[in-house]
């Protein structure tokens, strides 16, 4: 079994808090977190996409009730909003009586219901991690080309071979298309939310268009939007949002988007395997949005990712803004022999950044000039770690 980064914090969360949820993607390891940790507190875990564990909630003020010395785990939540004030009753009264905290564990798949019913109900009495795929530090094992050309999903990254994998996601995708979306919003034609989703991989990495998508797609621009907010929502997107600063220029102020996971990336676009990728016209924003989402998923709480871009040329593809204010420049190339542009630099004048990096897929760390360093991703993963 791969030991999750997330769960000492799980288990600082649980000893301090009534009420912890994880979030993230379905099949991104949070059941097989919950039961490891469940097992050391002695937890009692209940499915609610489970027909016999749904109709143990029947009364769930008198079936929770019973169970009040025992961390519960209620597993893909969002099936049962209507719990959420049976929850809050049940957390203040077991703080009455002396209990406050590990009382339970929520899992999710999706960040929007889950946030809605909580912000409602549980303000106060319940604190949120996500746990996404597997990531370069959880990985050290396996070569990072592999969790590249895969993604982090472990059904995928771990498969007996490259057409496994590939047929695991793309039977993930339609899942979601067809089972799972329905259940978060409106109905959506699965086929037209292919196509976004698609068209989406196609510009990995690029300045988001609303009204381009939109065109393309045939809707008007606020259903594009709320197609958008969906896929972010459910964690399978990302938005990166532009670093603004008043420097008198002229910055960019529409977001990167890109799909989280390259793995999904690499289904939707047919690409079976790496040599097929090293040819592909997406090959180097696949790998800066590989690199981005697991430097993201290295840095510590409080660590906000941004990038920079001015009309003029400027720009960093992931700027780390620490709570004080520290800047990390960090831009990303897939080559061996990295080169700096000119837009880099002109950037880091802008910015004046305390440190500057550039991740490339060597194994090395050097100096590429004075204040800029040449590292791989899992050593730069691991100093942001500490």
């Amino acid at each position: 079994m791969i030991s999750r980064r997330l769960a000492p914090r799980l288990m600082e969360a649980l000893s301090d808090s009534p009420a912890v949820a994880v979030l993230g993607p379905r099949q991104s390891g949070k059941t097989t977190l919950a039961l490891e940790v469940g097992e050391k507190m002695g937890a009692l875990y209940l499915d609610l996409e489970s027909e016999s564990d749904r109709a143990k909630l029947a009364q769930p003020e008198l079936y929770l009730a019973d169970h009040a010395d025992r961390l519960v785990i209620l597993d893909e939540v969002h099936r049962a909003p209507g719990l959420f004030p049976v929850l809050r009753g049940l957390i203040d009264q077991n703080r009455r009586a002396g209990r406050r905290s590990g009382q339970f564990l929520l899992l999710g798949s999706a960040s929007l219901d889950l946030l809605k019913q909580s912000g409602e109900t549980l303000a106060g009495r319940i604190a949120y991690l996500e746990l996404g795929p597997l990531d370069a530090l959880e990985t050290l094992h396996l070569p990072l080309d592999d969790l590249w050309v895969r993604g982090g999903f472990p059904e995928s990254l771990l498969a007996r071979d490259e057409p496994r994998s590939l047929r695991w996601r793309q039977d993930f995708i339609r899942t979601y298309l067809e089972r799972d979306i329905p259940q978060f919003g409106p109905r959506i034609a699965a086929e037209t939310l292919r196509r976004y989703w698609t068209m989406l991989a196609h510009h990995q990495g690029g300045l988001l268009n609303t009204a381009q998508f939109a065109r393309n797609l045939g809707v008007d621009a606020k259903t594009a939007t709320s197609y958008l907010d969906l896929l972010v929502d459910l964690l399978l997107l990302r938005r990166l949002t532009p670093w603004h600063v008043n420097l008198g220029k002229r910055l960019v102020k529409s977001p990167k988007i890109f799909v989280r996971d390259s793995g999904l990336v690499h289904a939707l676009l047919g690409i079976p395997n790496r040599e097929t990728l090293l040819s592909h016209p997406v090959l180097g924003q696949s790998w800066e949005c590989f690199v981005i989402e697991n430097l993201i998923a290295a840095a510590p709480e409080g660590a906000e990712p941004h990038f920079y871009r001015t009309s003029g040329g400027a720009e960093i593809d992931l700027l780390l803004v620490w709570p004080d204010n520290t800047l990390w420049a960090i831009e990303i190339k897939r080559s061996l022999a990295p080169k700096l542009e000119r837009g880099f630099h002109a950037a880091c004048t802008d910015l004046n950044p305390d440190r500057k990096f550039v991740v490339y897929p060597g194994n090395e760390r050097y100096r590429v000039k004075e204040g800029i360093e040449a590292i791989p991703l899992r050593e730069l993963a691991k100093l942001l770690q500490g």
